[in-house]
């Protein structure tokens, strides 16, 4: 048995949003600064540049709870880390992926019955339900923080290696699959991301806005237009192309 005071009731700290075992809190005002640091600390409350943290309930995560390596800040109560590692071939496998798409190549995971604090960001935290996107996300690299722990992990490769290295991006995603909820930072908020749904068609997008989008995609880098000279022509040249049927989350700028 528990109790913590000073943290969910504190008049400066506010929920945000939760899903799952997962809620994000949001710190109002930034009161741990120094007369150095205050006018920053006032502007950056003024644009919404604030700390948050997302706060696990463990016993509630589907399989447990899964972290990005160092992204643990505390816990409290029946809460046990391990590696995650079921083998020798499921550790070559995780640090292969992990070498290509810039994540850590070992990710702890925590069971119990506990809650998990999360390290303070000031990015935005996002929180998708997996299942939303007929069970397949693919996300573009840094960008997950944490997940169920039934969820599966995968390498996912582009369509034409040759166009994504002509278009400087790289030849792996980081696929999530399965039933379960996914925690993500995001430089953008959820307020300014836009959602495209595809129904077998085609979104293309000059530059690197992506940051997620279906499984079930079709995902390859190619000139805008049908040759060179109309490629030349548009001021395009390479574009990320999305084609099929699923979804996109676009950020307002490049990542």
């Amino acid at each position: 048995m528990f109790e913590v005071k000073n943290f969910f009731d504190n008049d400066d700290i506010k929920i945000v949003d939760s899903m799952g075992a997962y809620s994000v809190i949001e710190y109002q005002r930034d009161l741990s600064v120094s007369p150095l640091e205050a006018q920053t600390a006032y502007y950056c409350n003024a644009m919404n540049v604030r700390k948050r943290q997302v706060v696990c309930d463990v016993s509630k995560a589907n399989g447990g709870v899964t972290l990005q390596s160092g992204a643990m800040q505390w816990t409290v109560g029946d809460v046990n880390a391990t590696t995650g590692i079921k083998g020798v071939g499921d550790l070559l496998g995780k640090a292969l992926r992990g070498s290509v798409t810039g994540e850590s190549a070992i990710k702890p995971e925590y069971q119990g019955t506990g809650m998990l604090v999360l390290e303070p960001t000031y990015k935005h935290i996002l929180l998708i339900n997996v299942a939303d996107w007929n069970g397949s996300i693919v996300l573009d690299d840094g960008l997950f923080l944490a997940s169920d722990s039934s969820l599966k992990h995968k390498l996912v490769a582009r369509s034409n290696f040759s166009s994504a290295v002509a278009g400087n991006e790289g030849l792996f995603n980081l696929g999530i699959e399965g039933n379960g909820v996914l925690v993500l930072e995001s430089r953008c908020p959820r307020e300014e991301l836009v959602e495209v749904t595809l129904q077998n068609d085609v979104l293309k997008v000059d530059g690197n806005m992506a940051i997620a989008w279906s499984g079930s995609l079709n995902f390859t880098v190619e000139r805008s237009g049908k040759s060179l000279i109309g490629s030349a022509a548009s001021g395009e040249g390479l574009v990320n192309v999305y084609r099929g049927t699923g979804k996109v989350l676009l950020a307002p700028v490049n990542k």
